[in-house]
């Protein structure tokens, strides 16, 4: 029984159909021959000492024994830290007294650091050189325990 009105187009899709099907049936075959030649140990892959991945195993002579309590996890541990080194100096660049903050620069770093009037041990005023302590806030560097360490002296005429 032939196929009634078989346009070109549907004999070549049932042909590459055909070709598809053939091509799949000898791979198989190919596979069931050549059974047990790929396993796991062709998909064991080893990394070098430079990270490098390749095919051969590292060498047994050139490992290092190390001892556990040697690494060390996490940070580092710092000595203390002197409670001399975390007091400042800078200069008061802004404060109004009306609303109770201002900024004082840090004469070593050169950073403006904001301070609010509940952080004063004595009032300051514009220029005035004082210590401080630099504390993290939840908006940047802000002075804590500011002391007034010298006032600036008017200028000569």
């Amino acid at each position: 029984m032939s196929r009634a009105h078989e346009t070109f187009g549907k004999k070549e899709t049932r042909s590459k159909q055909e070709k598809k099907r053939k091509d799949k049936e000898k791979k198989r075959l190919e596979r069931k021959e050549n059974k047990g030649s790929s396993g796991f140990d062709d998909m064991i892959a080893y990394v070098d000492e430079f990270g490098n991945i390749t095919s051969t195993p590292p060498d047994v002579s050139q490992r290092k024994t190390v001892n556990a309590e040697d690494i060390d996890l996490g940070m580092p541990r710092s000595a203390p830290i002197d409670p001399a080194e975390l007091i400042r100096e800078g200069k008061v660049t802004f404060f109004d007294t009306s609303k109770g903050y201002g900024f004082i620069r840090d004469l070593a770093s050169r950073q403006d650091v904001f301070v609010h009037v509940n952080e004063l041990k004595e009032p300051i005023k514009e220029d005035d050189i004082v210590n401080f302590e630099v504390v993290r806030g939840p908006k940047g560097n802000n002075a804590r325990n500011v002391t007034l360490k010298k006032k600036e002296s008017p200028p000569l005429p």
